[in-house]
């Protein structure tokens, strides 16, 4: 079976949880019994996403295996580190990700530039489109081509209007009119913000951002609606009108309590049936994998007892920055049928005021030393690791955190203070 291909993009606000969605696309998908692969397009420079600061951008997700990535003959890089959406695809998917199925503007210049320079477009003027655009779809095609998925699903990053985010706009608009009719699908998912004055859920923004979407040549097939709750059927039949989308193409992605519901929110608004039909796709719905998914939700509404688990560390402004150990702490409670609440201690803060160590710390089940790179905030989570040392209290160092309790032990335990 040919591949079909469904690309993901996000308008009005970036954070909207386009990664969500898409996952949870992919497991309709294979709800149906059918083979789904994810790419992650991401806009920025950076060749990978591994040196980047993960207060700006997050964790990354590390592959178990190393791409060799060689965008011209004669250089060579090595790639292990990718974008944290990846560690929600595979959650989800329960399918191990491989590092060339992110692209980055970095690899993508970076392999235009140097073919250039070792002759390998013959004196031609290189532009943006076609050689830009060619090497993005190049990319996409070399995915299918090695998973041979039924379906790959295709997450723009980034937000719809943003200038790094065109050439890969564009590239999508070329591959749609490639592809034999029927055998692609745009999903734009949208804000679509609740003003508690007027109470009311506006659509504006969603119409503008599905304008600036249709001033690049692409039409949304399917618009999902991000809200603070479920968008009532005239909110839908105006997106529709003003969108050019059939009204059972709007759908909704309302609040909720655990990300992982959100395929069976989907699901129960007919968006499986709705994306089999349009790929033109003959998948009807296991009930028994439905149900399978079903306890997995289950199991995280269930729990009822709370566990409480302090993590100091460096880059606590934003939880993105410790996203795979977030959710590897909520799937032990779920499994356990507890609740766990992280409480996120600026390392900063103990190591300027060690006495408030204790204070932070003895309230909680547990402390989790998360990890980190550099000098800033150190002798903090040393005082952190020395804490749980002495008053025994359950403690799990990683990467960086491991090794701060090693020379806490030394320190404390050994006598070595050098």
């Amino acid at each position: 079976m040919r591949t079909r291909y469904i690309f993901v993009t996000g308008g009005v606000v970036s954070g909207l949880g386009k990664g969500v969605v898409a996952a949870s696309i992919g497991k309709i998908l294979q709800m149906r019994g059918l083979r789904v692969d994810m790419i992650k397009a991401d806009p920025y420079l950076n060749v990978d996403p591994g040196t980047l600061n993960p207060v700006e951008h997050g964790e990354v997700f590390v592959c178990e295996e190393v791409w060799e990535f060689e965008p011209a003959p004669g250089y060579r890089f090595r790639i292990a580190e990718i974008d944290q959406d990846f560690g929600t695809y595979e959650r989800f998917l329960d399918v191990n990700m491989r590092s060339s199925n992110n692209i980055t503007s970095g690899q993508v210049y970076l392999s235009v530039i140097l073919r250039e320079r070792v002759g390998g477009y013959l004196g031609r003027t290189i532009q943006v489109i076609p050689h830009v655009t060619d090497e993005i779809k190049r990319r996409i095609r070399a995915v299918a081509e090695r998973s041979r998925p039924d379906v790959l699903i295709v997450e723009i990053g980034g937000t719809v209007g943003d200038i790094e985010a065109m050439p890969f706009l564009e590239a999508v608009r070329q591959f749609r009119l490639e592809e034999p009719p029927g055998h692609t699908l745009l999903v734009h998912v949208t804000l679509v913000p609740y003003l508690p004055r007027v109470g009311q859920l506006k659509t504006k923004p969603t119409q503008h951002s599905v304008k600036e979407l249709q001033s690049m040549g692409l039409q949304p097939d399917v618009i999902i609606g991000r809200a603070s709750e479920p968008l009532p059927r005239d909110v839908r039949e105006k997106i529709s009108l003003y969108c050019s989308v059939p009204l059972e193409a709007v759908f909704s992605d309302p609040d909720l309590e655990t990300v992982y519901q959100l395929p069976l929110v989907l699901e129960e608004q007919g968006l499986g049936d709705y994306i089999t039909r349009r790929l033109g796709l003959t998948a009807p719905l296991d009930e028994a994998k439905l149900g399978e998914w079903r306890r997995v939700v289950d199991s995280f509404l269930s729990a009822r007892e709370e566990v409480v688990i302090a993590m100091p560390g460096k880059y606590t402004m934003i939880q993105d920055s410790y996203i795979s150990i977030n959710e590897a702490l909520s799937h032990a409670g779920a499994s356990l049928g507890a609740r766990v609440r992280r409480v996120f201690i600026e390392a900063e803060d103990l190591e300027r005021d060690s006495s408030r160590v204790r204070d932070l710390l003895e309230s909680a089940d547990g402390i989790l030393l998360t990890p980190g790179f550099g000098s800033r905030g150190v002798e903090g989570m040393i005082e952190a690791a020395r804490f749980a040392i002495e008053s025994g209290k359950p403690f799990l160092g990683i990467c960086f955190g491991a090794q701060l309790l090693f020379v806490a032990f030394m320190r404390y335990v050994a006598g070595l203070r050098e």
